[in-house]
């Protein structure tokens, strides 16, 4: 740090203290964690000469030998090395002129989020924040009483009574308080850690699925059976959550012209209201999380699941419309990572492996995703009008392991190649809620959830590797879960060979098998592995 440095403490704080960059400079200051140690080191030994301070001659040539130098954006801070006492004066007055903590306070909160989230959280929730960070707590503390808050919330929906339904409601949006608090507390003090990325990633989902548990058992202890429709909403979330995963990571590098829909939606951003209405509309989690809990309070859980499936679907269909219309409209050159990215969303077995070993051979770019969806029509399709034991959805199965093999069995560079996984995603889990169902036994609805909730586990943690910059999981944790199409197969094989009274335990062993595997490798991998120090910004919906 330059002597005659003159600035905002928070100006520093960001170049300084941010664990999530190798090298980080501002004027008059420069740090390094010990990833880009040896270049800081390389870079003192040449001596650098010039103008301008040395701190920032030596950022140059960091730079310069090829690591990444972050430069946070100040806006109004003050970061300087006045060179004339009239330069000094100048910055110094600009110091006292911005109110350091207030523009801390400001940016503690997302620059982007949803109408409930901005107007009726984050104005006091910044506070919450700060109030933690003076007292030494941490992000993740906060995010792991956010999780109790809504585990105790889906007990007090579970018990049936309205007294409990009131209490679920009040504290579920207590949880969400909590939940934009630690991410607010994570900007404010730059408390950014592995545990947290984890934590964060994977949390907030399973607050919600273990709150629509709370509610199907809520409901039936008051004789309603709302399982399927439990079920149904965490399958609408997780898929919806896919389609925005793959999309971005699709585009994520891609070269294309603008198309005239993203040229519409940018005229649209524009106009003010237009902005939060079209954020207000997709359901995202503040409103969704707001609407659950006041209805909750007033209503009964199938009026709840009702909505919610109703407010999701439109939500999914408007977004996922205009992603559609977005690809078809541009040119898009996407790159070997985003394929690669798209395949390892997949989440496909040994069969698609197999094939994408062979040989490579021009196809159209639409085949890819047609593929797809004919082998997922034909299984959905097959386990929604087939009977319970039928055997010829064996038969299905099968060719919906072929056709999804052969989906991604090139790279995924199509202009819809993204809308594989969450195809493969629908599948699977509409495959299993309609066999769970049409077993008509006992215990076999909730035994689906669980099965599902396990296997999207894996998907969001999959999702949060990549998103990390850390690659997908290893491919044994894959294989030994079956991927997608051989968790597919094995549903079905059970349910046609098993009596019906077997059903729902084979559906809970095969929950609790991949639960296991998916948590201890997920574990290992956050806590231990050394994966980077990332906090999202970009919470989907």
């Amino acid at each position: 740090m330059d002597s005659g440095f003159v600035g905002h403490v928070h100006a520093l704080r960001l170049a300084l203290t941010d664990p999530r960059f190798d090298a980080c400079a501002v004027t008059g200051a420069i740090a390094v964690q010990p990833g880009a140690r040896a270049a800081l080191d390389k870079a003192a030994e040449s001596a650098p000469e010039g103008a301008g301070p040395y701190a920032d001659r030596l950022a140059a040539v960091v730079e310069t030998a090829g690591t990444t130098v972050q430069r946070p954006e100040l806006g109004t801070l003050v970061a300087a090395v006045p060179a004339t006492t009239a330069e000094r004066d100048a910055a110094a007055a600009a110091v006292v002129a911005v109110d350091d903590e207030a523009v801390r306070l400001r940016t503690a909160v997302k620059s982007r989020d949803g109408f409930f989230t901005t107007f009726f959280i984050s104005p006091y929730s910044r506070y919450i924040a700060r109030w933690c960070a003076r007292r030494g707590l941490t992000p993740n503390q906060v995010t792991t009483a956010s999780l109790i808050t809504a585990l105790i919330a889906a007990g007090c929906a579970a018990t049936g009574e309205r007294w409990g339904y009131v209490a679920a409601g009040v504290l579920l949006l207590v949880s969400f308080v909590l939940d934009c608090t630690d991410g607010q507390l994570a900007r404010y003090s730059l408390q950014y850690s592995t545990m947290g990325a984890w934590l964060d990633a994977t949390f907030d989902r399973a607050k919600e699925y273990s709150f629509y548990a709370g509610l199907a058992l809520g409901a039936a202890r008051n004789g309603d059976d709302v399982w399927a429709l439990a079920l149904g909403s965490m399958i609408l979330m997780t898929c919806r959550h896919v389609v925005d995963f793959a999309f971005n990571e699709a585009n994520h590098d891609a070269t294309a012209n603008t198309s005239p829909t993203a040229a519409l939606s940018d005229k649209l951003d524009s106009v003010g209201w237009t902005v939060w209405v079209r954020r207000m509309i997709i359901l995202p989690i503040g409103e969704r999380w707001a609407m659950i809990a006041v209805l909750t309070a007033v209503t009964t859980p199938r009026i709840v699941f009702c909505a919610l499936l109703i407010g999701c679907a439109f939500g999914a269909l408007y977004t996922t419309a205009g992603r559609v219309l977005r690809s078809l409209t541009r040119k898009a050159t996407r790159t070997d990572r985003a394929a690669q990215a798209l395949a390892d969303l997949a989440d496909s077995g040994v069969l698609a492996w197999v094939r994408s070993s062979a040989p490579a051979k021009r196809r159209p770019d639409k085949a890819a995703v047609w593929l797809a969806l004919a082998g997922s029509v034909l299984m959905v399709g097959g386990a929604v009008t087939r009977d319970f034991r039928d055997p010829w959805l064996i038969g299905t199965a099968v060719a919906y392991a072929f056709f999804s093999g052969a989906a991604v069995s090139r790279p995924l560079k199509g202009p819809l190649d993204w809308l594989i996984p969450p195809l493969f995603r629908f599948a699977e889990y509409v495959t299993i809620l309609a066999l769970a169902a049409k077993s008509d036994v006992p215990g076999a609805l909730p035994a689906a959830f669980g099965l599902v909730a396990a296997v999207a586990y894996h998907h969001y943690d999959t999702v949060y590797r990549i998103r990390g910059g850390s690659g997908a999981p290893p491919r044994w944790l894959v294989r030994a879960i079956g991927g997608h199409e051989g968790r597919v197969l094995l549903t079905v094989v059970l349910a046609t060979v098993l009596a019906r009274d077997a059903f729902p335990v084979a559906l809970t062993a095969m929950a609790v098998f991949v639960a296991l595997v998916v948590l201890v490798e997920s574990i290992r991998f956050w806590v231990s592995s050394g994966a980077p120090a990332v906090h999202d910004e970009g919470e989907p919906a």
